[in-house]
């Protein structure tokens, strides 16, 4: 079982940046995949950014949506069991609720299908409102 509980959603003028962080607490379930979704109104949930740490060398691996490529930063601090959102150039079309999620991965092309598709991933956090304006 994993707890993720999102911070540092707000309200932001276009341009403008935000961190949002994603603590994983009460921890025991084993994961290797984190990601970033986003919420709009009238929009189905879109997954932004995901990292992927796993394989026989166990190189961290990041992958993004067309979107927010070269404008959003996913990033972790294992110490802190924390995942960030670092959100740059922010546009009134990134407003919306942004979630976090977690899962085991088999392997990258699994992290590659569910950031495409919100039902893959099994454990998410509670989302955490942006609004740029």
């Amino acid at each position: 079982h994993v707890q993720l509980v999102e911070s540092g959603g707000g309200l932001v003028q276009p341009g403008g940046s935000l961190r949002l962080s994603c603590e994983a607490v009460q921890d025991t379930t084993k994961r290797n995949a984190m990601a970033w979704f986003r919420q709009s109104p009238g929009k189905e949930r879109e997954g932004l950014a995901a990292m992927y740490g796993g394989g026989a060398t166990y190189t961290e691996r990041t992958y993004y949506a067309d979107s927010v490529k070269g404008r959003f930063t996913i990033s972790q601090d294992i110490a802190k069991n924390t995942v960030y959102l670092q959100m740059d150039s922010l546009k009134p079309e990134d407003t919306g609720m942004y979630f976090c999620a977690a899962d085991w991965a088999p392997g990258e092309n699994w992290v590659k299908a569910a950031l495409s598709n919100s039902n893959i991933f099994n454990y998410w956090g509670q989302g955490t409102q942006v609004t740029v304006s």
